[in-house]
């Protein structure tokens, strides 16, 4: 592996695309994402692998790690289509590799940091692991928590956070973007000791 490649980080926000999906709970990911991109003073441009790709430094000067924050442009069904060409392309292996996305299983506002595991009904991970061909990456997983009505779950995800939330879905990004920096930084077991409630 190159020195470039060793010092080279995806970070993929996971979503989907279009106004209609923008500040809905699924879409944390790109949330997390966007503002990721502005603390590193990047910006967002279409690439020809389906995505929008910001490229990075995590910190100043040539040996400060290279960040490629990635958001998928192909629904979140087939994130994987997208990420595994430019993981390719920047020859960067899972273990380098940090998806944020939205995880109902954890209280709201909540996150936990991880490395490899199941997609737990996720079809974003689902196609990351199928286009990579292994679960080994990171996981940032931004807590969404589960209805408390009868909502569907599935139409859950797709609704945008109640009123009363969107202050702490500012807390929620801010922390996530935290997370990724200890990560890249400090490693996987700070990274938890600091962030795991």
């Amino acid at each position: 592996m190159s020195s470039q490649s060793k010092n080279t980080w995806l970070v993929v926000g996971l979503g989907n695309p279009g106004d209609k999906y923008s500040a809905t709970r699924h879409n944390i990911g790109f949330v997390v994402a966007d503002e990721l991109a502005i603390r590193c003073g990047g910006k967002f441009t279409s690439s020809k692998y389906r995505a929008l790709v910001s490229e990075v430094r995590l910190g100043m000067g040539s040996q400060a790690p290279k960040l490629v924050i990635v958001k998928p442009q192909t629904y979140m069904n087939d994130s994987g289509d997208a990420v595994s060409p430019l993981a390719k392309y920047f020859n960067t292996p899972a273990e380098q590799i940090i998806a944020i996305h939205d995880e109902l299983d954890i209280p709201f506002n909540t996150i936990r940091v991880k490395i490899g595991g199941g997609d737990n009904g996720h079809n974003g991970l689902k196609s990351l692991t199928q286009s990579l061909g292994t679960p080994e990456y990171f996981r940032i997983r931004a807590g969404i928590g589960r209805p408390t009505t009868q909502q569907d779950t599935a139409d859950y995800v797709l609704s945008n956070f109640g009123k009363n939330e969107r202050t702490e879905v500012t807390d929620l990004t801010m922390r996530a973007c935290d997370a990724i920096e200890s990560l890249i930084e400090k490693g996987l077991e700070v990274t938890q000791q600091n962030f795991n409630q």
